[in-house]
């Protein structure tokens, strides 16, 4: 038997708008993966090959820049704060969102709708309006110049926008499943950790990934909290590399790579949670 195929004019006049969008998603790629490709490769090269010859393929085997960075700056110091911050801030705005997100959603109160309000206020109020109230409060509880400080400022930010997700999610989970394991005896923490967080796994990923980025991108508050030199993160320890008169692009770019490298691995181990969560919508 043959395949039938569909030729109706409907169909003839969709090709066009496919190949148009197609167009315009690889013009979009394009636009997006430039400067990643240039960074990249600019950190192969000296400051002068950057300027005399910037879009020539470098020597890949020259990671004097890379040893340079390593050896001879502070940068190890600020990869490891940048990593503690915001590891230790997506740990707690994950367990604390899903927590509160799972009360909101599974459990039957009058207060429910108020509670996730208040938490929805949060997305409505940006917390860098507030940031001199909030730098008093810091300091009057000693956590100034310190992680703390941080990670205490980027868990109240993304607590928000995951208790919206995760209610959002674990509402649509059929109750059937919290049925059958307490008729088993389970617990309501067992039932939780057990049977429902598995199947929370993408909305999960997509509240890591939506949060993460900014944190390990953040120059703001570390730049208003740190003034240690041995606390900065990465975003403010890599201003160290620009001289008032002179700056070392190769340098520069190497340190900037370096720093890019752990947020794009984390989102390519995460990309297959993240796509499926963005479309478990559309299939349910």
């Amino acid at each position: 038997m043959t395949a039938v195929t569909s030729d109706t004019p409907a169909t003839r006049q969709a090709v066009p708008f496919v190949l148009l969008a197609q167009v315009i998603l690889i013009a979009n790629s394009f636009i997006m993966l430039y400067p990643v490709v240039v960074m990249v490769l600019s950190a192969f090269k000296t400051t002068g090959e950057i300027f005399e010859h910037p879009f020539a393929l470098p020597d890949f085997t020259q990671i004097g820049n890379f040893a340079k960075v390593l050896g001879e700056t502070a940068m190890p110091v600020y990869f490891v704060n940048s990593v503690l911050v915001t590891g230790t801030s997506i740990l707690l705005i994950l367990v604390l969102g899903t927590m509160a997100g799972y009360a909101v959603a599974r459990y039957e109160s009058r207060t429910n709708t108020f509670i996730l309000l208040f938490f929805l206020a949060g997305l409505m109020l940006p917390l860098k309006l507030a940031v001199i109230p909030l730098f008093i409060l810091l300091r009057d509880l000693g956590l100034l110049d310190s992680r703390w400080s941080l990670i205490v400022t980027y868990t109240a930010i993304g607590l928000p926008s995951t208790v919206f997700i995760m209610a959002g999610f674990l509402r649509t989970l059929p109750a059937e499943l919290e049925d059958a394991a307490r008729i088993d005896g389970a617990s309501e923490p067992r039932i939780m950790w057990s049977i429902m967080l598995p199947l929370a796994r993408p909305p999960m990923a997509i509240a890591a990934i939506q949060n993460a980025v900014p944190i390990w991108n953040d120059f703001f508050f570390p730049l208003v909290f740190i003034q240690t030199d041995v606390r900065k993160t990465l975003p403010q320890g890599l201003t160290t590399f620009m001289g008032e008169y002179t700056t070392d692009w190769g340098m520069l770019f190497a340190g900037l790579t370096i720093a890019a490298a752990p947020i794009t691995l984390l989102y390519i181990a995460l990309s297959r949670q993240f796509i499926q969560g963005m479309t478990a919508g559309a299939v349910k």
